[in-house]
């Protein structure tokens, strides 16, 4: 379960990170490789850090920009320079930076396309969880469903989305479509273990894929648009639905 190198040069590298595997190191990730250990052996190792500051923020980090979840697979950017890793963290700050996702839901949403604005906050009862509340931090998320007919399991229907946060909070597409009433397929944090125990007999992880990145390459004056498609475990899933 290693992530793939799907572009790199001299200042940055985009991988397509696999489900399963967290990003930063943390008191909890004891005994598992996560993606910061990946690139201090396979990145790291080839780079001369012995000039830069052992305490910034781009060795804490070990270039990592920005985060997925655990569960979730798709692109994300790792800086090689600590240049590229303050510019590429200012256009996330920023809004600059465009980001697609890809995720399965239960129910058919309509209107076909919206935009989702309410504010997150940390769930004061469950420390590990996120929801809507008063006092939360802007939160937008733009939505189109690309599935035109229906895709039914079950006698349930389902959508297949295209998702665009225009915001960066922690688990705002999964928070944002559970509040919508449209909880993504087998999302045991937000959709209901009772739902999560049904989809996790077809669909084995959280159906959340980073599908696109679009942004200003942080030292040449170029865009780069990257884009992926599902990986193999959701469309094997998808492939379990009826389409009418």
């Amino acid at each position: 379960m290693n992530p793939k190198i799907i572009f790199e040069d001299e200042y940055f590298l985009i991988i397509d990170k696999p489900a399963g595997m967290t990003v930063n190191r943390a008191e909890t990730t004891k005994g598992q490789e996560t993606v910061q250990d990946w690139v201090e052996k396979e990145v790291f190792n080839s780079l001369d850090l012995s000039k830069i500051d052992q305490e910034s923020d781009f060795i804490k980090r070990s270039g990592t920009v920005h985060r997925l979840d655990k569960e979730t697979s798709g692109l994300l950017i790792i800086a090689k320079t600590p240049k590229a890793f303050e510019e590429l963290q200012r256009q996330f700050k920023e809004r600059q930076i465009k980001k697609k996702y890809l995720a399965l839901v239960h129910g058919q949403v309509i209107p076909e396309e919206g935009m989702i604005e309410a504010t997150i906050a940390r769930n004061p009862f469950n420390r590990e969880k996120f929801g809507i509340f008063l006092g939360g931090r802007e939160a937008k998320t733009k939505y189109k469903r690309i599935n035109k007919g229906e895709l039914i399991k079950e006698k349930e229907k389902f959508s297949l989305l295209e998702l665009y946060p225009e915001t960066g909070r922690t688990h705002q597409i999964r928070v944002h479509l559970k509040f919508i009433n449209h909880p993504i397929v087998s999302d045991e944090k937000y959709a209901g273990r009772k739902t999560v125990r049904k989809d996790r007999q077809w669909c084995p992880r959280l159906f959340l894929h980073a599908a696109g990145l679009s942004f200003e390459h942080p030292l040449k004056e170029q865009k780069v648009e990257l884009s992926l498609k599902l990986p193999s475990d959701l469309e094997l899933a998808m492939m379990k639905l009826i389409s009418k």
